[in-house]
């Protein structure tokens, strides 16, 4: 998801995507650890997304 896009959500969505991001990030690491990870570069993306999320959550903190 782009950073344009994140931005338009409001706070309650951006947690809400925290946490879904998160929960798939959490099952890929396991189909890495059984050896069934078919795309790995969606694990970097993931972490990504979740650093860009909360980047923007802490910018509206600090206003």
């Amino acid at each position: 998801m782009k950073t344009n896009e994140l931005r338009n959500l409001t706070t309650e969505e951006l947690t809400k995507k925290v946490t879904e991001c998160k929960e798939e990030l959490f099952n890929l690491r396991m189909q890495k650890a059984t050896g069934m990870l078919e795309n790995p570069a969606r694990i970097r993306e993931l972490r990504k997304t979740v650093a860009r999320i909360n980047t923007i959550l802490n910018e509206r903190v600090e206003g």
